[in-house]
């Protein structure tokens, strides 16, 4: 299952790190993308899409409706 999120507050490798630091924590299995310029966040393999959204947010992102 692929999860897509889009970060707008995203802007650099240090923001890239802190999310997928987040997501693999509430999902050790997951497999994370990201795009720095679209500000997009993929997330592989992690089954609810509501607990990986308050992992982000929880790391102190915003996550766009």
């Amino acid at each position: 299952m692929s999860i897509e999120f889009t970060v707008p507050d995203m802007t650099c490798g240090h923001c890239v790190a802190t999310i997928t630091k987040a997501v693999q924590g509430v999902a050790p299995q997951a497999t994370v993308t990201t795009d720095l310029s679209s500000h997009r966040v993929t997330v592989e393999g992690a089954n609810d899409a509501d607990t990986v959204r308050r992992a982000i947010v929880d790391a102190g992102y915003e996550v766009a409706a």
